[in-house]
């Protein structure tokens, strides 16, 4: 395995959760170790290991890891030859009564778990060492009663610092000396028993400075009175110091003749708490133990992904048995992906250990190695393209497979000339087949559909969809093709309808309508004015109006000042020849008896002059009421 498959397919993130529910760091440790397993027996003792876990919490059973914590730094400084110190010791205490306590529960879970029960067995409880370190160490120091010199020597310290503080406390109270005193109290400077004297009285007193304050307005001094009295303290500590150790020595020593079996048990617990864990979270997602093959069939049955939650699609998949490359096709949105994710994590999960959710019938082959290809594999680095990433990864994996390799791969043959790409698929992915190894790819080229459906060692398989509204199901169809649904995706997207509709067209008749862009569209260099350029313009000529980025008319040639008369938006403007460009000649566009007036005077207009000059009474009247009525 390598660590891009575990990447890929989350293999990591699936511990962590397993992690979570250890409850010692020597659990956690042994998981972050945690690697699957290629060796079919190694694997199918792992899932026992889980089962008989999840038995016993199944029947109420609780382990009793309490008081079981990580001492593996306190045995390294054991095989260092360092002794221990009061809170050290106490652990190993803790540990060795959980261990014991362990050992007891899981010796009487044969019926359940006969394979866990077995490991108790080499399990040594350590009852002796227990008791010495809880008789003579109480409150992370040793205890008075661990010892009769030691509890002879701190009476003795304890007569000795009261005959001490009586003294001082006569020393404050005496009215000779409360001039000199700075505060009534008696503090503990250097080990040392002191008052707090003025500093411009230290000579006054008979006695030892100890310490002076930062400001020095006061100094800490030990009467004479007390310094004899100071001395057998300082001693009598020192040789309490010298006890404790010889004690803390001897249990230490205690513990050291036993490290050999203490370091089995650890290991033990190790696996106890790992094991536990796999066996929680098995309970926790209502896991089952799949059986296990190592000749390359999977058959997963309502089989869900680790990771997923709440109302997931169970995934029904085989591969192996009849055929032994499988190529998915569908939409991107249809979740081809997942099922690959699935595929993969499962078996890297039970190649580890961990149970997976999924009816019992489910089975899952051991494989050497797993390989995929899933994602956008661009490398910025090596300023390789997503394509480019792809092949490299994809020849990577061609040198490195045998016949005992499952093989991932997502939207193969992708990320370049469709034609070429599929051709290079259908290469690879025939190589791969020849090697032996059990393929699962997507893909969306058509060609990659039709070389499975010739191919009698490969078997296609589509994602379901809703026929009527076309959304995805989420469900693996073998046996059967799939298209794109590109249209759908992209009417879920909001991708305007004339642009579906046109799409659909042309997926049906291939005829394309080949329309030329409108020339307003285009945008085009400012037009500069060029002194040489001089036209005559004519009734009727078709001019560009550069300012208005328009067409008109010409109604009436240059004049004096060069000014041409232009029939723009139903209305006569003047516009200099300078911002004019022409476009078409008049005698281009019409006839040679072609009417021009018609080009600038409505339908209407022209009738009524017609009709005036012919002597229509009926016109007649009618403008002279027009009159009439503006008057």
């Amino acid at each position: 395995m390598n660590e891009n498959t575990f990447e890929k397919l989350q293999y990591n993130e699936l511990k962590e959760i397993v992690k979570s529910y250890c409850v010692s760091e020597l659990g956690k440790k042994l998981i972050d170790k945690l690697t699957p397993s290629t060796n079919l027996k190694v694997v199918k003792h792992r899932l026992t290991e889980t089962t008989e876990a999840r038995a016993v919490l199944d029947a109420g059973g609780n382990v009793p890891f309490i008081g079981v914590s990580n001492i593996e730094h306190i045995i390294e400084k054991l095989e260092k030859g360092i002794i221990l110190d009061p809170s050290e010791l106490l652990r190993i205490s803790d540990f060795l009564r959980g261990s014991r306590k362990i050992k007891i529960f899981m010796s009487n879970k044969e019926w359940f778990a006969p394979l866990l029960a077995s490991y108790a067995n080499t399990m040594t409880e350590f009852v002796g060492v227990e008791e010495e370190i809880t008789f003579s160490i109480k409150n992370n120091q040793v205890d008075s009663a661990a010892s009769k010199e030691l509890k002879r020597v701190r009476s003795q310290i304890q007569s000795t610092e009261q005959k001490i503080k009586d003294r001082l406390n006569k020393f404050l109270n005496s009215s000779a000396n409360k001039k000199y005193i700075q505060e009534f109290i008696i503090s503990m400077k250097d080990d040392r028993y002191t008052i707090p004297i003025k500093a411009s009285y230290k000579n006054h007193i008979h006695g030892t400075v100890i310490e002076i304050s930062a400001k020095g307005s006061t100094v800490f001094m030990e009467p004479s009175a007390v310094g004899k009295l100071s001395d057998e303290l300082t001693a009598l500590k020192s040789e309490e110091a010298m006890l404790e150790y010889q004690i803390l020595a001897t249990l230490t020593g205690l513990v050291a003749e036993n490290l050999q079996p203490i370091k089995v048990n650890i290991d033990l617990i190790s696996q106890y708490d790992m094991i536990f864990a796999k066996a929680k979270y098995s309970k926790h997602m209502d896991g089952i133990e799949p059986n296990i093959n190592e000749y390359g069939n999977i058959k997963l049955v309502h089989c869900k992904h680790p990771l997923l939650s709440g109302d997931v699609v169970p995934l029904q998949f085989q591969i192996g048995n009849s055929y032994r490359s499988l190529i998915i096709t569908g939409p991107n949105a249809g979740g081809k992906t997942i099922v690959l994710k699935t595929i993969g994590l499962v078996t890297l999960a039970t190649m580890s250990g961990f149970h997976i959710t999924a009816s019992k019938e489910t089975e899952i082959a051991i494989f050497d190695r797993i390989f995929v290809d899933i994602g956008d594999n661009q490398s910025l680095e090596n300023a390789l393209s997503t394509f480019s990433s792809h092949m490299k990864n994809l020849s990577e994996i061609l040198r490195s497979v045998n016949n005992n390799t499952l093989l991932l791969f997502d939207e193969i043959g992708s990320g370049t000339e469709p034609n070429e790409g599929a051709a290079l698929a259908i290469s690879l992915l025939e190589e791969f087949y020849l090697k032996g190894c059990i393929t699962v790819a997507t893909t969306h080229y058509g060609e990659i559909k039709r070389f499975s459906e010739l191919h009698s060692d490969f078997m296609n398989a589509a994602m379901q969809f809703n026929q009527e509204t076309l959304e995805p199901l989420y469900k693996l169809l073998i046996g059967q093709s799939g298209n794109s649904n590109a249209l759908w995706i992209s009417r879920k997207m909001d991708v305007p309808e004339n642009v579906l509709k046109r799409a659909e067209d042309y997926m049906k008749n291939k005829e394309y309508r080949l329309e030329r862009l409108n020339e307003n569209k285009i945008r085009k260099p400012k037009q500069v004015a060029e002194k040489a350029k001089t036209h005559d313009y004519y009734k009727g000529d078709r001019v560009k109006l550069l300012e208005h980025n328009d067409f008109g008319i010409v109604y009436k040639g240059k004049d004096e000042y060069h000014n041409v008369t232009v029939f723009y938006q139903n209305r006569f403007i003047e516009v200099n020849e300078k911002r004019l460009d022409l476009e078409l000649k008049a005698s281009e566009l019409y006839p040679k008896d072609y009417d021009l007036d018609t080009l600038f005077i409505d339908y209407k207009t022209r009738k009524q002059n017609h009709d005036l000059q012919r002597g229509s009474k009926k016109e007649l009247r009618k403008i002279n009421k027009e009159i009439r009525r503006n008057k």
